[in-house]
């Protein structure tokens, strides 16, 4: 299997910011920080007195408005037999059909009005838009919040599942992609790439995610392209921010072999590995190594299948040198 180990950090799979959508004071906080809440349930309480009271106030104008349409329809109703009898001019009955119209469309603005009163006094108790772990209040009881401002009140993260986001060099990209040409890598069959995280400590994150996103594009400042992956998370035990190695399971490499890190020699000028050969001569042989899998190096060139490597002893193991090799234990 051929590992890409990369460097990244966690990020939360939704941010949701909560803001004041109306001007008012604080009243209270209905949450208890840090804890998690579900989409709709109420965080804060904004005093709401002077939003009833604009609400009270459009009522008062909707119903003047709805008394005066009345009064214009009995008045239309009233001059259209006038008419009829040629007891009242046609102008005048235009001008009552007029004043019917503007009453009630003066019925539909009030009726729009309390519509938007009403809709603002419901912002008066702000609720969570998603669900999710809610984090610190950023104004406090008495505080004076702004609508027009869209004050910060705090802001709601989903931590389950979570993404790890990282990146890869174009030329690691480029090398990929030639070596599934060429035949040497199969990407897997399945569309969801495995993807493994070590944590900062070094241990290995029990569950697997796998890989949701890869940018088409590379970065012209940073020559990286980016990728995503998506891991769940039920313990929250992986939170925002926090640095990740991610392995990603890019595809099976027909002639790689691992080798144990410990057997490896890396220079500026290469790798190379101490090899027991015929009679139980020790050489000195370049080999070219990949990514690194566990402890182990991916050797892809330099080396065959069943050829004796010098794992331990390798301060008495000189090359030329004649020894007697005993086969070590595999590592758990």
């Amino acid at each position: 299997m051929n590992v890409i180990e990369l460097p990244g950090r966690l990020q939360a799979v939704r941010t949701a910011e909560v803001r004041a959508r109306v001007d008012g004071i604080v009243q209270r906080r209905l949450y208890t920080e840090g804890t998690d809440v579900r989409a709709g349930q109420p965080l804060f309480a904004i005093d709401p007195r002077q939003l009833r009271a604009a609400l009270s106030a459009s009522e008062a104008t909707l119903a003047r408005a709805r008394a005066t349409a009345a009064n214009a329809a009995q008045d239309v109703a009233r001059y259209k037999g006038l008419v009829a009898q040629q007891a009242l001019s046609q102008q005048e009955y235009d001008a009552a059909v007029a004043r019917l119209r503007t009453a009630e469309a003066d019925v539909a603005q009030s009726t729009a009005q309390i519509a938007a009163a009403r809709l603002n006094l419901s912002y008066t108790t702000v609720t969570a838009p998603i669900a999710g772990r809610a984090g610190r209040a950023v104004v406090t009881e008495g505080a004076l919040v702004s609508g027009s401002g869209a004050t910060l009140l705090t802001t709601i993260e989903q931590l389950d599942p979570i993404f790890a986001n990282f990146s890869q060099s174009s030329s690691d990209v480029l090398a990929l992609r030639n070596k599934v040409t060429a035949g040497t890598l199969k990407v897997p069959a399945t569309t969801r790439v495995p993807v493994h995280l070590v944590l900062e400590d070094g241990s290995l994150y029990r569950m697997a995610g796998h890989l949701d996103f890869v940018d088409m594009s590379i970065d012209e400042t940073t020559g990286t392209a980016a990728l995503r992956a998506q891991f769940p998370n039920p313990a929250r035990a992986l939170l925002p921010g926090q640095f990740v190695r991610a392995r990603v399971e890019a595809g099976v490499q027909s002639n790689g072999l691992l080798v144990p890190q410990r057997a490896v020699t890396v220079t500026p000028q290469g790798a190379t590995v101490l090899v027991v050969g015929a009679k139980d001569i020790v050489e000195s042989r370049p080999v070219t190594v990949g990514a690194l899998q566990g402890g182990s190096w991916v050797v892809q060139s330099g080396l065959t299948a069943g050829e004796r490597v010098v794992v331990d002893g390798l301060q008495k193991a000189a090359p030329g040198k004649a020894v007697k090799p005993v086969i070590a234990k595999a590592s758990p």
